[in-house]
């Protein structure tokens, strides 16, 4: 094991790299608001600029909040082979405090009347003497209001206090002899399985709550689970990418084939996860034909139908061509190409979900906007992840399981 590639060092051109991203992607936005100056499409347009900033928002947020429910599952599973990837893993979750924040500060703006991405904030909706009554939220109000941000609230702060103490524990048990280190194992492993309980219920009205209420008029109860799955998959590839690409620099020399393999297999399996929930929530909406459930696919499948068959083909078909054989999964290029393009699958899959209850029929396709958003979110995600990455050494010390992870072998 080469010692002097235990501890990693951001590269400078990759420091770059993501310093430029964020450039780019910050005066994207600017502009996004700034050339917000015509009259006839000004709703259109500065509804489609803070829509493009929560998707960015919700999309890297969930990446991190979907890496430590897989960091709590392999705790609470008591898994050895994924113990060489542990402090990539920790690394990615150290981004949910900063995507919590976004989505906090478009919360606020949101109530402040800013933005108009929720319809239930606007003023007068459950007055009847208001101009902008709506019967459907008037009859829902008991939920939102005070109540929502109660849970919002709780969710955060519940999801960041999980996730700090789980790297806490990791770290103070480095710091430890093989034996005393047992006990903060231990402590890991009853702290994911009460977060995994958690996560299991937060993770679905959380989903209600942030983003099927943009589309206040519509419910699915598949809804949670089609949006967590979504953020289990993208955790999924960018903890893979990550491996690959430290390996590629030399480092991760301790990961062995047979592990990346089993990387990929999670970034496959939860592909068709998500490709079976996405069917499944269409199917059935499409076959009961109730005015009040297909209405979320008319408007996508009126303004949206190539970006719908787009999001379907690459996050299924792609995937499963590619990565279905065992020989593709221990291929580095295989991995990261595939990862990539399903990776940038995925957040069009946000912007779908996002852009048809904020913008509607004046959708107008993809544009430097939601270009711009994803430079901004990409290069700080990337800053964020691996400048703390570089804080602790790549392998973990005292792990119960760390000699069956370094020759995890088949």
């Amino acid at each position: 094991m080469n010692t002097e590639k235990l501890n990693f060092v951001f590269p400078s051109k990759t420091k770059m790299v993501s310093m430029l991203l964020m450039a780019v992607g910050l005066i994207s936005i600017i502009c996004m608001f700034v050339f917000d100056t015509n009259a006839e499409d000004h709703h259109y347009q500065h509804n489609r600029a803070w829509a493009n900033i929560f998707a960015g928002s919700f999309y890297f947020m969930g990446i991190a909040l979907a890496s430590v429910f897989f960091l709590a599952l392999q705790y609470a599973a008591e898994s050895g082979w994924s113990t060489t990837i542990k402090r990539i893993i920790e690394a990615t979750t150290t981004f949910l405090p900063y995507g919590l924040s976004f989505l906090l500060l478009i919360f606020i703006f949101g109530q402040l009347h800013m933005n108009t991405i929720y319809p239930w904030m606007a003023e007068g909706v459950d007055d009847v003497a208001s101009p902008n009554y709506d019967k459907v939220i008037a009859g829902k109000i008991g939920y939102f209001g005070v109540f929502w941000w109660v849970r919002t609230i709780l969710y955060m702060v519940a999801w960041v206090l999980f996730s700090w103490k789980l790297r806490k524990n990791s770290s103070e048990a480095d710091a430890l002899g093989h034996e005393d280190s047992k006990g903060f194992h231990w402590k890991n492993i009853k702290l994911s399985a009460y977060f995994l309980v958690l996560f299991a219920y937060t993770s679905s009205t959380a989903a209600w709550d942030w983003l099927m209420s943009i589309d206040t008029h519509w419910f699915s109860t598949m809804m949670g689970w089609y949006v967590f799955s979504g953020m289990w998959v993208s955790s999924m590839i960018t903890v893979t990418i990550l491996v690959v690409w430290l390996k590629k620099l030399g480092y991760l020399d301790f990961v062995t084939e047979s592990t990346v393999h089993d990387i990929g297999k999670w970034m496959f399996a939860i592909s068709f996860l998500w490709a079976y929930l996405y069917f499944s929530q269409f199917m059935l909406i499409w076959y009961a034909d109730i005015p009040e459930e297909v209405v979320y696919y008319k408007t996508r499948w009126e303004s949206y139908k190539a970006l719908m068959w787009t999001v379907f083909f690459v996050n299924f078909a792609f995937p499963m061509i590619m990565l279905m054989s065992r020989d593709s999964k221990r291929n580095f290029f295989f991995l990261i190409f595939v990862g990539a393009i399903i990776f940038i699958g995925h957040y069009l899959d946000m912007i779908m979900i996002v852009m048809p209850g904020t913008v509607g029929h004046n959708w107008t396709g993809l544009s430097w906007m939601e270009v711009g958003t994803f430079f901004f979110f990409l290069g700080l995600f990337i800053y964020v992840v691996l400048t703390n990455l570089a804080k602790k050494p790549l392998l973990v010390k005292n792990h119960p399981f760390l000699s069956e992870s370094l020759h995890h072998s088949y």
